[in-house]
C-alpha cells in the first residue's frame, strides 16, 4: 500500500479516449513520475480527495464531465493549496465551447498545451506542475510550523523573552524561505512561457528548413548535371560557385533544424581544427572587439565523434555565455586535448576534451551545480530560456560523452565537453562516372509530389543511365507498381494522402525483395528509419555521387541476395 507521501506525489490522468491515458502514463513513467489514470470526472474528484500533486486532463474529457464536485473541492482547498492542472487542448468537436470559456477557466491554476505535442513538452509540463505542488507542500509545512510556534508563544508569559525572541527569529527565517520559494515558482512559470514561445518558433523554423532543403536539392542537382555535361570551363566555374553556395545553404538548414531540436544527431568523425575554425568565424562578429578569441588543438588530437551542426551551435552558445560573463571584455579560449575520461565514461575508450574557458566573473558552487538543469538561468526574463547548457549536456551524452563545469567566483569558468576520439575518414568527392554498368538500364520508379524536385531527380537518374518511371503521389506510385515491377523504387517521405513509408509497405507486400530508397528533407530521420525498417534514407539535398552509390549498392544487394541465401 502506498504511503501518504507517495499518494501526494502522484499525478492523476483523465484521458479516457483511445490510448491517450496509456501514452501519457508511459511518458510520465519514463521520467520516474507515478500516476493513476481515471475514466470520469467523478473518479477524478475522488482521486484528488485521496491526495495528488497535479492532474493531466484532456480538454474534451473535462468539457463533457460533471465537474461541479471538482469545483467544490477546489473551493474548499486550504490557503496553501493552488492545485495545478495541465490541460491538453485539441480534438474539440464543433459543438464544444472554446478553450477560453466554460469550466476550464474555473480550474484556476492552469497550464494549457496544444496537441499534438512532443513527449518532451508533456514531460516538462508535468515536472513543472509537480515542482509547483511540492513548493505548496513546503508552504504547508511552513504554515504548520508558524501555527505551532504561535501556539507556543501564546502559552508563554512575559518572563520567557529569550524563547519568544528565538521563535520570532525562526518565524522570520521561515517567512524568508516562503518568499524565496514564491519567487522561484514565479520564475519557473515565466521560464515555461518563454520555453513555449521558443517551441513555437522552433516548429516554424523546422518547417521552413524542410521546404528550403527541397529547393536546395533542385539547384544543387542541376549544378552537378551541368558540371558533368558541360565542356565550357566558364559555365563549369559558375556551376561550381552555385554548388558551393548550395552546400553552405545545406549547412544553414542543418543549423536551423538543430535550433528547432527537431533533428536526430548525425554522428560522424569531425576534424577538431576545422570545427574550431568554423566556430571562431561565426563567433567573432557576435562577440565584439572587446573579446579576445584563442584556439588551441593538441598535437595528438585529430577527430571526434559528433554532429557537426550541433557541436558548432553548442560551442557558439558557450562563447556567447562567456561573453555575457565579461561585460567589460576579456579572453575566451577554445582548447582541445587528449585527457583522462571522467569516471562516468568508459575508461577503455579514448576521449578528447573540448573546453571553452573565459576569465569572467565566474560562478558560486551553488550556481555551478545547477547550470545543466533545464530552465535554470542567471539571466533576466526574456534574455535566456535556461535551455542552452542543458542541450549541450544532452548532446554530449547522445554523442557518447559528457559535459562538466569548473568555475570559481572572480576566477572565470570552464565548460568542458568529452567526446569519443575518432580516426579521420576521407571525404567522398567527385562525380559519378556516366554509363556505369551497374546502373545502365536499371528500371527506377520515382515518386515525388514536388514537380521541380521530381524533374531534377529524374534527370539525375537518367544521366546515370537509369530507365525512370515518374509518379507524383503515392496513389500514382501504386498504380505504376501494378503495371510493372521496377528494379528499385525511390520515393519522397512527406507527401499528401500517403507517406513514403506507407507506399513502401504496400510495395513490399507485392514485391518483398524490392529495394526502396527514401529521399527526404524531413528532420526526424530516426522516425523514418523506424518506419521503413531496413530501408535506406537519402537526406536532401544529396549529391549526385551519393545518389549513384546508394542506387548501385541497393541494386547489387538484390542481385547478390540469392547467392547469399
Amino acid at each position: 500500500m502506498p504511503t501518504s507521501n507517495q499518494v501526494e506525489q502522484r499525478l492523476i490522468v483523465l484521458a479516457p479516449h483511445g490510448r491517450d491515458a496509456e501514452v501519457i502514463a508511459g511518458v510520465l513513467a519514463r521520467r520516474g513520475m507515478a500516476c493513476e489514470a481515471v475514466d470520469s470526472g467523478a473518479a477524478l474528484t475522488a482521486a484528488l480527495q485521496r491526495g495528488a500533486a497535479a492532474a493531466i486532463v484532456t480538454e474534451e474529457a473535462l468539457l463533457r464531465a460533471d465537474i461541479a464536485p471538482l469545483l467544490e473541492w477546489l473551493r474548499a482547498q486550504p490557503p496553501w493549496s493552488d492545485f495545478p492542472f495541465v490541460v491538453l487542448l485539441g480534438r474539440r468537436p464543433a459543438d464544444m465551447p472554446g478553450a477560453g470559456t466554460g469550466p476550464l477557466t474555473a480550474l484556476g491554476n492552469l497550464v494549457l498545451l496544444e496537441r499534438p505535442l512532443s513527449a518532451a513538452t508533456l514531460g516538462s509540463a508535468a515536472e513543472s506542475a509537480l515542482r509547483a505542488r511540492r513548493r505548496q507542500y513546503a508552504a504547508r509545512e511552513v504554515l504548520a510550523d508558524r501555527e505551532a510556534v504561535s501556539a507556543q508563544l501564546a502559552s508563554l508569559n512575559a518572563t520567557l523573552e529569550a524563547r519568544v525572541a528565538e521563535r520570532t527569529l525562526a518565524l522570520a527565517q521561515a517567512n524568508d524561505r516562503l518568499t524565496q520559494e514564491t519567487i522561484e515558482r514565479e520564475r519557473a512559470q515565466q521560464a515555461m512561457v518563454q520555453y513555449q514561445k521558443m517551441e513555437s518558433l522552433g516548429r516554424l523554423t523546422g518547417g521552413v528548413a524542410h521546404d528550403f532543403n527541397n529547393l536546395l536539392h533542385v539547384v544543387q542537382g542541376t549544378m552537378e548535371l551541368i558540371l558533368m555535361m558541360s565542356k565550357d570551363e566558364a559555365i563549369r566555374a559558375r556551376a561550381r560557385i552555385a554548388k558551393a553556395a548550395c552546400e553552405r545553404g545545406t549547412k544553414l538548414t542543418a543549423q536551423l533544424l538543430a535550433f528547432a531540436r527537431n533533428q536526430a544527431l548525425d554522428l560522424t568523425p569531425l576534424r577538431v581544427d576545422a570545427l574550431f575554425e568554423a566556430v571562431l568565424g561565426m563567433a567573432r562578429p557576435l562577440l565584439g572587439k572587446s573579446i579576445e578569441l584563442q584556439a588551441r588543438v593538441g598535437p595528438d588530437v585529430d577527430c571526434v565523434v559528433g554532429d557537426a551542426s550541433q557541436m558548432e551551435m553548442a560551442l557558439l552558445n558557450l562563447a556567447i555565455n562567456a561573453r555575457d560573463a565579461m561585460p567589460g571584455g576579456g579572453r575566451i579560449v577554445f582548447d582541445a586535448s587528449r585527457a583522462a575520461a571522467p569516471a562516468e565514461l568508459a575508461a577503455a575508450s579514448d576521449f578528447v576534451r573540448i573546453a571553452v574557458t573565459d576569465n569572467g566573473s565566474g560562478m558560486s558552487p551553488e550556481v555551478a551545480a545547477r547550470v545543466f538543469e533545464p530552465f535554470f538561468t542567471t539571466k533576466g526574463v526574456g534574455k535566456g530560456t535556461g535551455l542552452g547548457l542543458s542541450q549541450v549536456y544532452g548532446m554530449a551524452h547522445q554523442s557518447g560523452g559528457t559535459a562538466q563545469v569548473t568555475s570559481q567566483p572572480g576566477a572565470g569558468t570552464t565548460i568542458a565537453i568529452w567526446l569519443p576520439a575518432a580516426a579521420r575518414q576521407a571525404a567522398q568527392e567527385g562525380l559519378p562516372e556516366l554509363g556505369s554498368d551497374a546502373l545502365a538500364g536499371a528500371r527506377v520508379l520515382l515518386v515525388e509530389d514536388d514537380d521541380f524536385v521530381r524533374a531534377g531527380m529524374a534527370d539525375a537518374l537518367m544521366t546515370l543511365g537509369c530507365d525512370v518511371t515518374q509518379a507524383s503521389s503515392g496513389t500514382e506510385g501504386l498504380s505504376a507498381l501494378e503495371q510493372a515491377r521496377p528494379d528499385l523504387m525511390l520515393t519522397d517521405y512527406l507527401m499528401p494522402g500517403m507517406t513514403g513509408a506507407e507506399l513502401a509497405r504496400h510495395a513490399r507486400k507485392r514485391y518483398p525483395d524490392l529495394p526502396v530508397l527514401v529521399a527526404t528533407g524531413y528532420a526526424d530521420m530516426a522516425a523514418i528509419q523506424a518506419a521503413l525498417g531496413e530501408g535506406t534514407v537519402l537526406k536532401k539535398p544529396f549529391q549526385l555521387a551519393e545518389l549513384a552509390n546508394v542506387v548501385r549498392r541497393s541494386l547489387r544487394e538484390v542481385t547478390n541476395a540469392p547467392a547469399a541465401r
